[in-house]
């Protein structure tokens, strides 16, 4: 597959459609990539590394075809979901692997009940005015799942559309999925869930207001609270902070309950090296670099200060062996 094209060759505008929106002038006739796309990982980039390709084969628009909630909220909303990038975050990373944009439906009882014909000719064909379209392998549409790969084959070829089922893309002979990346990350295996997403992974959120420990003990933190279903292990962590655009520190993150003083809910907390500034209120996109080690609880104050700065030492190594650029919102 082509690579993503590299951030400096995305600059132009990116639109966003959604539900009830006129198709945006610059995505009429779009080759859509169709799916979740949550991670956005390496499977994910090959489809739309294709639409792009095709797009520009064309001269038509590239863009994705998305869902909001992910259709597993909407059929079991009672069963915890670790989304490995909310709407925001994939939105960021579409803009950077070079798309003219995305479409943004929600999904609803209405689109869980429609037919596969029916998401074909009503959805992307009167609603979004697609040329073309690519699906993944495993790709099912419409009511019950009704809607194959071939069956969207078929009905592409009659209206006279591009269609390309695209390859399972694997690591170590298993398909990419975004399940795979959940798992590694719920083991704190940072390393291995990069590798799978083709670039790091990474959080967005407010800085808040905490109990002040931190600068206490001469480790003054940025904490954001994380979604409650975020299944990351919890430990320590060598991270990268976009305070800005252009604007990227190192640094080391625990994220988990605090065991040694209060074994609260969990937190991440980002401890910036050398920043000196007021974070709260602002938005941090924090990008995890490699694993340090679990969280534990110690005996004293002293005893944490000790293991901090080992674990501030071990991130400065660690974040020196690896390049600044990541394809993450702002950093790159």
């Amino acid at each position: 597959m082509p690579s993503a094209p590299a951030p400096e060759e995305t600059a132009g505008a990116f639109a966003v459609g959604r539900d009830g929106d006129a198709v945006p002038a610059a995505l009429r006739g779009a080759i859509l990539a169709i799916g979740n796309f949550d991670g956005v990982h390496r499977g994910h980039r090959a489809l739309i590394e294709i639409a792009i390709r095709e797009g520009r084969a064309r001269r038509a628009p590239a863009a994705v075809l998305t869902f909001e909630p992910h259709p597993r909220k909407f059929f079991a909303p009672d069963k915890p979901l670790f989304r490995l990038t909310p709407e925001p975050a994939k939105l960021a990373v579409f803009r950077k692997l070079g798309l003219d944009g995305a479409f943004v439906r929600r999904f609803d009882a209405g689109l869980a009940g429609t037919s596969a014909a029916a998401f074909v000719e009503r959805l992307l064909g009167q609603e979004l005015g697609a040329s073309g379209v690519v699906v993944g392998h495993d790709f099912h549409f419409g009511r019950g799942r009704q809607g194959t790969p071939a069956l969207l084959e078929a009905l592409c070829r009659e209206k006279g559309w591009a269609c390309v089922i695209v390859p399972p893309v694997t690591s170590g002979g298993a398909s990419i999925s975004s399940g795979a990346v959940r798992a590694a990350l719920e083991r704190g295996d940072i390393a291995g869930a990069n590798a799978l997403l083709g670039h790091r992974w990474f959080v967005q959120g407010e800085v808040r207001h905490g109990d002040k420990r931190g600068r206490t003990l001469s480790f003054p933190t940025a904490n954001i609270r994380l979604s409650d279903e975020c299944g990351l292990r919890h430990g320590i962590y060598a991270v990268r902070a976009a305070v800005a655009p252009g604007e990227v520190y190192g640094g080391v993150a625990s994220f988990g309950r605090r065991p040694t003083f209060d074994n609260g809910a969990p937190l991440l907390e980002v401890h910036l090296f050398d920043f000196a500034g007021d974070l709260y209120g602002r938005s941090l996109d924090v990008e995890f670099v490699d694993w340090i080690r679990a969280e534990e609880r110690f005996a004293s104050a002293e005893a944490l200060v000790a293991r901090m700065n080992e674990d501030a030492r071990l991130a400065r190594i660690m974040l020196a062996e690896v390049p600044v650029c990541s394809l993450q919102s702002l950093i790159g």
